[in-house]
């Protein structure tokens, strides 16, 4: 049976705590009699009682789970954890498969991309925005949307925490912010919770710290010169720029 999602759809859209918890599930052990059902996949999860567990084959996040929360219709670990069985057949994990991605981070290490790299981050860039839409809905899928927005930036951070540091890779960052900031000042998007706002601001402190390692980078940030922003989020890069 083929499904609709992998680890990183997994990882990128569900909080820390109950991913975590999730993995020790599966890695323990306590995913058994898995199987897959019309529609979806069947397992009992070892807790404090044995759960019955079903998820949807389409959305790892549709289902049913017999524990407390299950019974509330909110998504469980044990659901989580039957759908990473789903993706990783009872087979070990590897660390960069485990890792959770909390924010953009720096690097650390000098590099430029080679022009099929760069392409390739692009891309990567543009399918982690597709998350940052606008709200259109009804009020009953507000939370789906939010977690849209937390996803999409969780995908960005992950990019931006993998990328070298370099004048070609700044102004990746800032060409990424710029369309952010566009999103968010007149493309719709309802950034209520923070996420979008919160990544953008995370992002200018790794653009900082890579023109402390790289002062070549500072040439990056003139593009924000003259620029208007939604909160003023260019204005540290742009007192760098003109010192």
């Amino acid at each position: 049976m083929s499904f609709n999602y992998d680890l990183d759809k997994i990882k990128f859209g569900v909080d820390s705590p109950t991913f975590e918890k999730a993995l020790d599930l599966y890695e323990s052990g306590k995913v058994t009699k898995f199987k897959e059902e019309p529609g979806g996949y069947m397992a009992i999860v070892k807790g404090t009682h044995p759960y019955h567990v079903f998820v949807s084959a389409r959305y790892y996040d549709r289902g049913n789970c017999d524990c407390y929360l299950g019974g509330q219709n909110i998504l469980c670990k044990h659901m989580v954890a039957v759908a990473i069985y789903a993706i990783a057949g009872g087979s070990k994990l590897s660390e960069e498969d485990k890792e959770l991605i909390n924010g953009p981070k720096c690097s650390n290490i000098l590099g430029e991309l080679d022009k099929e790299e760069l392409a390739k981050i692009k891309k990567e860039i543009t399918t982690a925005m597709s998350y940052v839409k606008a709200y259109i809905g009804p009020s009953k899928f507000w939370n789906a949307y939010q977690n849209s927005l937390s996803e999409g930036c969780a995908r960005l951070s992950k990019i931006v925490s993998n990328l070298p540091i370099s004048e070609q890779t700044s102004k990746l960052l800032i060409n990424m912010l710029l369309r952010l900031d566009k999103k968010l000042c007149t493309g719709g998007v309802d950034d209520s919770d923070g996420a979008v706002s919160g990544f953008i601001e995370d992002t200018v402190l790794v653009l900082e710290e890579c023109a402390k390692i790289d002062p070549k980078c500072i040439k990056a940030f003139k593009k924000l010169c003259g620029q208007d922003t939604c909160f003023g989020w260019e204005k540290p890069l742009v007192r760098i720029e003109e010192q």
